[in-house]
């Protein structure tokens, strides 16, 4: 460890919320990841009449996340700002109350100037019969939409208040507004890198003494119409007719493509010395973390980044405990990731546990890392790594340890979480467990 590593404050990680399609609650959420639940079968929330466009419906979704649920985790005089949320909102300042009531954080005996927020989040969207009467007041003679009607006949018929229910900014807005932080405060809109990106963020802001308490997560609500289709456009979804509910399948040999799912995850982070003085349970300490952005080479950037996580984290590859991997269930971002393992671990590589979760939460493109996080981070809390479900035929051209079945058990209490986009932006942290 460097003596600039060594002169900075340790991170801990105090409390964890979580909405997830194998649960909500940190509670329910590892007692069915350990055995194996899986998350991903027919989508069931009605979309304006019509389910997602999803191959054969199939999706992760939070069954067990409505409005309503919200309401009992907000606070009470904040509940009127749900009408102003979309369901990624929603889901990503629940997940932070959850995460602050786990953190046992009493509120009115904090310094709220040393409190702030980081949060990822994905483009939001709003249902396309929003934009019915607004457009359909455009339209000339010959039914051709008009652009320079827009300004006149458009947006007039457009709600007051429509933009704010769909800026990616608000989860973190939101969540300022709920606990009072007036610290630093950043959005993260990074896609699947977001989650790690915004506890790298929130750790530097600690680490630079600008705050003593971050809040940071990511939200991804991706079973919308139009996410949908542009997952469908841009991206490999995978689908297995025979068995639908087993189509994500990280790194299995059959695997053909992912599945969109939803989700929220938030962490309460907090100096060591903060922690311990107001008694707070330690569930792990965020050690580093690293980044990296390689266009059209996911393999290069994921490499990149891990490299730079080891480093921030003063880890050699020999450290590692296990690796919690981004497991799209695409054929070649799985094998780019693999290689990427081994071009950093080499010749252990092949034998450094790995896992995957995805298997079963779907991809909930900025949540997705921190709710993966969040499994190894209370598995290592048992001496345990979680397990990958549908990985049933391991692709031996990404020759991975892949840890499937039962959860393993483990000695070295740390895990390196990967994630990373379609365009090669890759983010990497390292949590430790004492």
């Amino acid at each position: 460890m460097s003596q600039r590593q060594s002169s900075r404050p340790r991170v801990a990680i105090t409390g964890v919320g979580v909405i997830s399609p194998i649960g909500v609650g940190r509670e329910v959420f590892w007692t069915n990841l350990a055995a194996g639940q899986n998350g991903i079968g027919p989508v069931e929330h009605q979309f304006h009449g019509e389910r997602a466009l999803s191959p054969g419906f199939v999706g992760g979704e939070v069954a067990d996340f409505d409005e309503k649920f919200a309401k009992n985790v907000i606070p009470k005089n904040q509940r009127k700002n749900i009408k102003v949320m979309c369901r990624d909102i929603q889901m990503g300042t629940s997940s932070a109350m959850m995460a602050v009531e786990d953190a046992d954080l009493d509120l009115d005996a904090i310094d709220h100037d040393r409190m702030g927020i980081d949060f990822g989040a994905n483009l939001m969207f709003s249902p396309p019969t929003q934009l019915n009467d607004p457009c359909w007041n455009c339209l000339d003679e010959a039914g051709n939409f008009t652009f320079s009607k827009w300004a006149k006949n458009g947006i007039t018929k457009m709600e007051p208040l429509w933009l704010l229910k769909y800026l990616p900014n608000m989860p973190a807005c939101h969540i300022a507004i709920f606990v009072d932080a007036r610290g630093p405060s950043n959005s993260i809109t990074q896609d699947e890198a977001s989650s790690n990106l915004a506890l790298l963020e929130a750790l530097s802001v600690i680490h630079r003494g600008a705050a003593d308490i971050m809040v940071a997560g990511a939200t991804g609500a991706r079973l919308h119409e139009f996410k949908v289709i542009h997952a469908a456009i841009w991206e490999e979804l995978g689908y297995r007719p025979e068995d639908p509910a087993a189509s994500s399948r990280p790194f299995d040999v059959e695997r053909n493509g992912e599945v969109v799912a939803e989700g929220s995850c938030t962490f309460v982070l907090e100096t060591e010395e903060h922690a311990k003085a107001r008694g707070a349970k330690i569930l792990g300490y965020l050690a580093g973390g690293g980044s990296s952005s390689v266009k059209g080479d996911q393999r290069a950037a994921i490499s990149n980044a891990v490299r730079a996580a080891l480093r921030s984290a003063g880890l050699t590859p020999d450290d590692v405990g296990h690796i919690n991997a981004h497991g799209l269930g695409a054929i070649d971002a799985d094998l780019a990731e693999a290689q990427a393992i081994h071009d950093v671990f080499g010749s252990r590589g092949t034998e450094i546990p790995v896992t995957a979760l995805k298997g079963a939460m779907g991809n909930s493109a900025a949540a997705g890392g921190n709710l993966e996080l969040a499994g190894s981070l209370l598995a290592l809390q048992e001496g345990l790594i979680p397990p990958t479900i549908h990985c049933d035929n391991p692709d031996p051209a990404c020759n991975l340890n892949i840890v499937r079945g039962q959860p393993q058990a483990t000695t070295l209490r740390n895990v390196l979480n990967l994630s990373f986009t379609r365009l090669g932006q890759a983010s990497a942290v390292v949590v430790q467990c004492d």
